[in-house]
């Protein structure tokens, strides 16, 4: 008798567990935050659409990405909630957590993901910003010196050219 009633109160406490770790329905996401599109480059417009606001408005938060607050509000499609924003044109490459809250209801909060990418160019990735090789900058962006610099080289070499070639002739300096 004793092992049917341990296997029952084993069930019971089992049971009673987890009851007490499921989060309440409220609390649920219901629909997420989709994300359109997934991922754009620095400049770029975001739509973000949820269903689970009911077709009310709802609080939109793109902090994340450097864009801070909008608004979602009821489209034409019932049922669903829309907003848009753009990404600064100073967010950096990576996947940033986009946030919508229902302003009506039981405030639920949904999330969605937006990668940031570089700009694309016919398929390739074009770099941003500069190099810092140490080279260049010395003589500034001024054409006259850059010509005068050039011309000097020229003559350097020209005149090691000669003074090799009389040296290899036996004629001496």
């Amino acid at each position: 008798m004793r092992r049917p009633a341990r296997l029952l109160s084993a069930t019971a406490l089992a049971v009673a567990a987890a009851g007490g770790l499921a989060a309440p329905a409220c609390a649920q996401d219901t629909g997420g935050l989709e994300v359109s599109p997934p991922s754009v480059a620095p400049g770029g417009e975001v739509t973000v659409t949820t269903t689970a606001c009911g077709g009310g408005t709802a609080d939109g938060d793109a902090g994340a990405v450097g864009a801070g607050t909008f608004p979602l509000a009821p489209s034409a499609h019932e049922g669903e909630a829309i907003g848009r924003f753009r990404v600064p044109e100073s967010a950096q490459q990576g996947t940033y957590e986009i946030v919508a809250r229902c302003a009506e209801g039981r405030h639920r909060r949904v999330t969605g993901d937006l990668v940031v990418t570089l700009t694309a160019v016919r398929g390739q990735v074009q770099p941003r910003g500069s190099v810092r090789t140490g080279v260049g900058g010395a003589l500034g962006t001024d054409p006259a010196r850059t010509a005068a610099g050039v011309a000097a080289l020229a003559v350097a070499a020209a005149g090691g050219t000669w003074l090799l070639h009389r040296r290899a002739r036996g004629d001496g300096i």
